[in-house]
Parts: C-alpha cells; sequence; structure tokens
C-alpha cells in the first residue's frame, strides 16, 4: 500500500517562505507524475503544481513564479519551494499522483500565512 507523508509546513508571515516535502513508500514513485494540492478552509481541494515522471512541471496561476515542484527519484521525494507567500495560500497542503487514479490520501501538511 502506497503511503505519502507530507512535512515542512509551518507559520510564517507575508512575503517569507516555506519548503514542503512528500516522502513516498511503496510505489513506483519514478514513473509516476506527481502532484501538490491544497485545500483552504471551506474550499475544495484544487492542484498547485504537477511534475511529470520526467521533470516537466505545471503550475496553477495563482502560484506561478512562486512556487516551483521538484522531484528526487532516488529518495522517492516530492518537494515544493513556496517564496513570496500570501494569506491565500494559507491551506492543509497534500501531495498524490498528479495523473490517474488518486493514492490514498496523507495527512498533509498545514501551511498558514499571517500578513
Amino acid at each position: 500500500q502506497v503511503q505519502l507523508v507530507e512535512t515542512g509546513g509551518g507559520l510564517v508571515q507575508a512575503g517569507e517562505s516555506l519548503r514542503l516535502s512528500c516522502a513516498v513508500s511503496g510505489s513506483t514513485f519514478s514513473l509516476n507524475a506527481m502532484a501538490w494540492y491544497r485545500q483552504a478552509p471551506g474550499k475544495q481541494r484544487e492542484v498547485v503544481a504537477i511534475v511529470s515522471s520526467r521533470g516537466s512541471t505545471n503550475y496553477a496561476e495563482s502560484v506561478k513564479g512562486r512556487f516551483t515542484i521538484s522531484r528526487d527519484n532516488t529518495k522517492n521525494t516530492v518537494y515544493l519551494q513556496m517564496n513570496s507567500l500570501k494569506p491565500e495560500d494559507t491551506a492543509v497542503y497534500y501531495c498524490n499522483r498528479g495523473s490517474g487514479v488518486a493514492y490514498s490520501w496523507g495527512q498533509g501538511t498545514q501551511v498558514t500565512v499571517s500578513s
């Protein structure tokens, strides 16, 4: 069974940075596109960024130029570097497959940005 463990969240002020990590176990990690998602209170979960198995990336318009997704296939880990954080980035962040049937969701990591 695939396990997803997200870490790196926290409370920061607007303009600061955070780096999220997601360790993936029990899957053929290198063959799958991976993505970061987020869910703010009272809102639906949305995709933030996707990295393909070969490393190409796509971003939601709201984070373009501020967030960078990357992956390390030797460590079965996907990262999200978040710069110039805004209060509207406040959410629980999750990782999962970027396409196909999702794995069981992890617990996520809370990101809170104060103004």
